[in-house]
């Protein structure tokens, strides 16, 4: 089980941490806006996850005779989301280290992006510099790597979580792609 789910882990892990340089790029060079980040970034954990579909799959398959239950599936599924997850953290935090730059200019891109919102909707003055102010002060908290390791995780693990339960309860059924007998 442990190969397995370091195996899926990892290759989805390295799927989303490529995923937060690509998409920083993007976002840098404003080839998608920041309305459309979000989007694509939860597109690309969907991708990455999917190794959560088929991690257990191949558990099903080589270890578990073409059958799993329900609940084993669920444990395999979350422990390859939990290695993802990690994985999500430290590409945000090595895109921080290799471009220090990048998340203090996103954050003034999107606080100059909320606050165009936020005058087009007709909104006060004191209305605008009260959410610049929250922003600024969300900006000091994303700087302590605890915090931002828990906004991390709360971004991407509760995709996880329903990839997972969706793939326990498809593939603890023998007939959703049975395993192949190769002999």
């Amino acid at each position: 089980m442990k190969k397995t789910i370091l195996t899926f882990g990892l290759i989805g892990g390295a799927i989303v941490f490529c995923f937060v340089f690509l998409i920083g790029a993007l976002c840098e060079r404003d080839i998608i806006s920041l309305d459309k980040a979000e989007f694509v970034g939860y597109g690309a954990m969907v991708i990455s996850l999917s190794m959560i579909f088929f991690g257990i799959k191949s558990y099903r398959d080589n270890y578990g005779g073409g059958a799993i239950r329900f609940w084993k599936a669920v444990q395999i599924g979350l422990l390859i989301s939990a290695i993802g997850s990690v994985m999500y953290f430290v590409g945000i935090q090595v895109h921080g280290v290799i471009k220090p730059e990048f998340y203090p200019t996103l954050m003034e891109k999107y606080k100059e992006h909320e606050t165009n919102k936020m005058k087009a909707k007709g909104a006060s003055q004191v209305e605008i510099d009260t959410t610049i102010a929250q922003m600024d002060k969300m900006g000091k908290m994303l700087e302590n790597p605890l915090f931002m390791f828990l906004i991390a995780l709360m971004e991407i693990l509760p995709v996880g979580i329903i990839i997972t339960l969706i793939s326990a309860a498809l593939l603890r059924k023998r007939t959703v792609l049975p395993a192949v007998n190769t002999a």
